[in-house]
């Protein structure tokens, strides 16, 4: 016996919950679909759908299936993980189970289906797999339609055109034919290896229904989308997608596109149950659902993908041009566009028409009306108005008595429709009503739980930074492209200022410049502090106006000055901000800070779900962004304190180096801390301090402008260092309870004539000077002494030191000998030891040697203030000093 060829293959795993039977069907639908099978396909999916439940439901496990094109038939392979469970067989000797039980019941079908089937076990799992032989029919059409008159043939231009466009693994676009350059105005070159999302216009709701990503997976599908064009227009286009791979194994996806109205050159005729079958379910099964009749089986399980074959199917019913169908808002006040075919769906999506558009039944969406002429009374269906429809028919969608929806079909005839077209679309609408209302609720929630989560997210990216400008960045990022085509944020220093252009995005960076130059010859919107969001269309109107100046220049039409930006970018920043533009207020502590702007491309509305979830973004922003000024402020009245309380600037010592390092912990420049100085006192003298007071922030800042001041002040009196010392302890203690202890290294400088320098010093509780002679020893160069603002009488003592030349004074706070590792600190001999590698090095040299040594220490940022005070005496003699 001859064994087949395969010469097809797919395969599929599905989760063990209940929903994977539903994929599991549509999955091999769509196989045999697209390899030609059609007349096998229903004893196809009820075979598997079966083999899945018994696997996913019944079994509880995970199920593989394999579908395998044979030269003589299909043959499909269904394993999940339990092969101890028993299988019936017929030879067992025990009695058939009853056709309706649950157990078994697939086998039992493959008995009756298939025209062979088994069962295989191995060490992991059960395979039931079954084949299905083709039927044996002469060459010839596989499907055919009645002979129609002429005037009932569907209408096209005179030249159809189908454009074949071939999409890589990658979702690129890597063939594009002449006829798909007619239709969009492309040439090759401009589309060959772009993303196809970028020209395709997806009727999809974010979170929700098959994406365009998802449908280029499918092994075929059929549908309505759009195609922008050179010129930023959508053309609604009619799709059928097949995906094939090539001889080396590669998958891609073929695109046949065909103007909408044109869809019968494509489209797939729509399956009807044979005599035969409908003969079984009158005997067997009972009467087939309405609903299935309807819609089709399967469903789709997606609430876009269900209104969508909704609006085709009752197109196709009526034998109508367009169809519709609007889902109610909450307060059924409102109607909200949701699914159409025919009309131009990327205007007419998410807009929104009263539920009442007049009195009268005929004004009202909960009553059908029919409409024979509306160029009879103009505005009577606004979503059709400028359409080109004449007649119309509207049902409502209820349930249990509540307005749930609207369903419309429209013919550009007039008088086509009739009370009796009514009663059928109504029957329909009944049908389906309840189906859609679960998908819109299911819909509803998991936007809700999304929308939760964004939020979450928003605040917590919010709360991360208190910088104005990564505010500004992350308040646009977070709305591009999830709630938004594009935004801009407007900010408003005072209530006396205008409104500043401060960021703006676009999920296209080449149009975000052109949108900026657009924006900034607009006037802002006016900061009005009413909550929602308000339409606004300022944006628009200016960018179509600049669209057609640039057209009618590039035509020699206009004023003869040249335009800016060639016609191309101004038609693309039209297109851009050409749907529907809205502002909402950024309200924080009852102030308007500033205006969040949102936007769609052309033709394109905001649903309400997306405005209430931007709304609760922009009151989070306005606070995040009010956090941010304030504490921008607060910063910038730190740092000028700071600031303030350090030395403008270090004067010349005649022949000393001296180099000062300070570093602040602390995000800001925290106030306080540790300080330095050095300041001339008399001819050829100069005093210097170094200090650590206790704590940070404005107490401690207190202390340091004091000690400082005083410090300077009292030296220029002629007090000496002990002398300065102790009076510096007495107006520290008169602080009382705002006084801080603090340590203080003072000391007063002579340069000498023969090169050396004399210093006299009085360390007060401070980490002791360090010498570094020439010679590599490092020695304490003062004896330590009681700290400041503990004790009221206190015995000071100033040292002398004298620094040959070369000599090096180090003298450093304890943010620099407290430096920490885990268990480990710097210490005063860690210090020391790097000190002892600086001979010969400049003072900046040592400083500079010191930090370095301090930061590699430990690889956390420093937690204490930072100051490094070095002091070198040169080797050359200077002359003319004075004693």
């Amino acid at each position: 016996m001859r064994r087949p060829v395969i010469t097809a293959r797919a395969a599929a795993t599905f989760e063990p919950v209940g929903r994977s039977v539903a994929t599991a069907r549509a999955f091999v639908r769509d196989t045999l679909q697209g390899w030609g099978h059609g007349d096998i396909i229903d004893d196809a999916v009820v075979l598997t759908s079966e083999l899945v439940t018994n696997a996913v439901v019944h079994a509880g496990t995970a199920a593989d299936v394999l579908c395998l094109r044979t030269d003589t038939g299909v043959r499909i392979e269904v394993a999940d993980r339990y092969p101890e469970r028993e299988v019936p067989v017929q030879s067992s000797g025990q009695a058939l189970a009853h056709p309706d039980r649950e157990g078994g019941r697939g086998l039992l079908l493959c008995g009756a289906l298939a025209t062979r089937w088994g069962v295989e076990y191995t060490s992991s799992q059960k395979h039931v797999w079954f084949q299905l032989d083709l039927p044996e029919r002469p060459a010839g059409t596989r499907t055919a339609g009645p002979a129609l008159p002429v005037d009932s043939l569907p209408v096209a231009e005179h030249r159809v055109r189908v454009a074949v466009v071939q999409i890589d693994r990658g979702g690129c676009i890597s063939s594009w034919n002449e006829d798909a350059q007619d239709l969009f105005a492309y040439a090759p070159e401009q589309v060959i290896g772009k993303p196809l999302t970028d020209f395709a216009a997806w009727p999809h709701t974010p979170g929700t229904g098959t994406g365009i990503a998802e449908a280029l997976q499918l092994s075929r599908w059929e549908g309505s989308y759009g195609i922008r064009g050179a010129d930023g227009r959508v053309v609604p286009v009619y799709a059928s997608h097949l995906r094939v791979r090539d001889a080396d194994g590669e998958p891609s996806t073929v695109c046949l596109l065909v103007r909408d109205h044109e869809r019968a050159v494509l489209q797939s005729p729509p399956r009807t149950p044979s005599s035969d079958s409908a003969g079984q379910q009158s005997e067997g099964r009972g009467p087939a659902d309405p609903f299935e009749v309807f819609i089709g089986s399967p469903a789709p399980d997606d609430l876009d993908g269900l209104l969508q074959r909704t609006v085709e199917r009752a197109r196709d019913m009526l034998d109508g041009d367009a169809a519709y169908l609007l889902l109610a808002t909450d307060d059924e006040t409102e109607l909200e566009v949701r699914a159409s075919t025919g009309l131009p769906s990327a205007r007419q999506r998410f807009a929104r028409v009263p539920v009442e558009a007049g009195s009268g039944r005929y004004g009202s969406a909960r009553m059908p009306a029919v409409h024979e002429d509306l160029t009879a009374v103009q505005g009577a269906v606004p979503l059709l108005s400028g359409t080109g429809m004449r007649s119309v028919v509207t049902v409502p969608l209820k349930v249990e008595g509540r307005l749930t929806g609207s369903l419309g079909v429209a013919a550009e005839a007039p008088g086509r429709y009739t009370n009796e077209e009514a009663l059928r679309l109504q029957f329909a609408a009944d049908r389906i009503a309840l189906a859609v209302e679960r998908a819109r609720l299911t819909e509803l929630e998991r936007l809700r739980r999304g929308s939760l989560s964004f939020l979450v997210e928003a605040s917590d990216l919010l709360a991360g930074t208190l910088d104005r400008n990564q505010t500004l960045a992350l308040m646009a990022q977070m709305t591009v492209p999830t709630l938004a085509t594009w935004c801009a944020v407007y900010t408003v220093a005072d209530q006396a200022s205008e409104p500043e252009l401060s960021f703006v995005l676009h999920e296209d960076e080449d149009r975000i410049d052109g949108l900026k130059t657009l924006l900034q010859k607009v006037p802002p919107p006016e900061p009005v502090p009413t909550p929602g969001a308000r339409v606004w269309s300022a944006p628009g109107d200016a960018a179509h106006d600049a669209a057609l100046r640039t057209s009618l220049r590039s035509l020699g039409l206009g004023a003869s000055a040249r335009p800016s930006s060639g016609p191309g970018a101004t038609l693309a920043t039209a297109s851009a901000v050409g749907g529907e533009t809205v502002v909402l207020p950024l309200v924080a502590r009852n102030r308007v800070i500033g205006m969040l702007t949102l936007g769609k491309p052309t033709e394109e509305h905001f649903r309400q779900e997306i405005l209430e979830l931007a709304e609760d973004l922009s009151r989070r922003a306005a606070l995040a962004l009010d956090n941010a000024r304030l504490y921008s402020e607060r910063t910038a009245i730190s740092q000028s304190l700071q600031r303030s309380l350090l030395p403008p600037e270090l004067p010349d010592v005649p022949g000393v180096e001296v180099e000062v390092i300070y570093r602040a912990a602390g995000e800001g420049n925290e106030v306080g801390g540790d300080f330095y100085d050095l300041f001339p006192i008399r001819d050829g003298a100069y005093g210097f301090a170094i200090g650590d007071v206790c704590g940070t922030g404005p107490e401690a800042a207190a202390v340091t402008g004091l000690a400082r001041h005083a410090l300077r002040l009292l030296a220029r009196e002629g007090f000496g260092g002990p002398a300065v010392l102790e009076r510096l302890n007495a107006a520290i203690l008169d602080e009382g309870a705002r006084s801080r202890f603090l340590t203080l290294l003072y000391g007063e400088l002579w340069p000498q004539r023969d090169g050396s320098a004399v210093l006299k010093v009085v360390c007060a509780g401070h980490p002791l000077p360090l010498r570094l002679r020439q010679d590599g020893t490092v020695e304490p160069a003062a004896e330590p002494q009681p700290l400041l603002g503990v004790m009221e009488d206190l015995e000071l003592y100033a040292q002398t030191v004298t620094l040959d030349p070369g000599d090096v004074l180090l003298c450093v706070t304890d943010g620099v000998t407290e430096r920490r590792e885990g268990s480990r600190m710097l210490g005063d001999d860690g210090l020391a030891d790097v000190l002892t590698t600086c001979t010969g090095l400049t003072a900046g040299a040592v400083a500079a040697r010191i930090l370095r040594a301090v930061e590699r220490f430990a690889a956390e940022p420093a937690s204490d203030d930072m100051a490094i005070l070095a002091m070198r005496v040169p080797e050359a003699v200077h002359e003319g000093l004075a004693p």
